[in-house]
């Protein structure tokens, strides 16, 4: 893959990512019986992130789960390497309770589908909502985010790429070009 630019940095992110806890506050009206559950990798810690900030606005206690989405994907036949599984922690009953969603990047919409399946194994929620901090368009499922952090169209021969410092030592987004 060829670096085409960034599309955001370091400041940006952390102002959109306060900019969308503020948004999940006041759309939930408050945070009563709201669980946030990250999908693996990159949306585990954005929703630890999203987390804090909500904490720290709202000085209640969120709790904080994550899911990996990788046996439930429909195109795991279509991946040309071994797929690596990793844990799902949900530790709380989501009965009845609202699910934020949190990945870093949508494009076809089958990474979300998979999630909403992965995470009705453990329950039946009051509501589910998505949260994403970049938005490519190209859906090939009907999906929509509920929160935005950032629409940026793509093509489908551009790869979109989000580092997180807990994880890749930076924060920042990226535009790859497939070679």
């Amino acid at each position: 893959m060829k670096f085409k630019k960034k599309i955001i940095d370091e400041k940006e992110l952390e102002r959109i990512l306060k900019r969308l806890a503020n948004e999940v506050i006041e759309k939930n009206k408050g945070c009563k019986d709201l669980y946030i559950v990250g999908i693996h990798t990159r949306g585990v810690q954005l929703a630890k992130r999203i987390a804090d900030y909500i904490e720290k606005f709202e000085k209640v206690k969120i709790l904080v789960g994550s899911l990996d989405v990788t046996l439930y994907r429909d195109d795991l036949a279509y991946i040309d390497h071994q797929p690596v599984i990793k844990d799902s922690l949900v530790t709380f009953d989501i009965e009845k309770r609202h699910i934020l969603l949190v990945d870093d990047v949508l494009n076809t919409g089958r990474t979300a589908r998979a999630a909403m399946n992965a995470l009705l194994d453990y329950g039946r929620p009051a509501s589910v909502q998505l949260l994403v901090v970049i938005d490519r368009g190209n859906r090939e499922l009907p999906i929509q985010a509920d929160f935005v952090g950032k629409k940026v169209p793509t093509s489908k021969s551009e790869v979109v790429k989000i580092f997180l410092k807990e994880i890749d030592d930076k924060d920042e987004a990226v535009i790859y070009e497939k070679e």
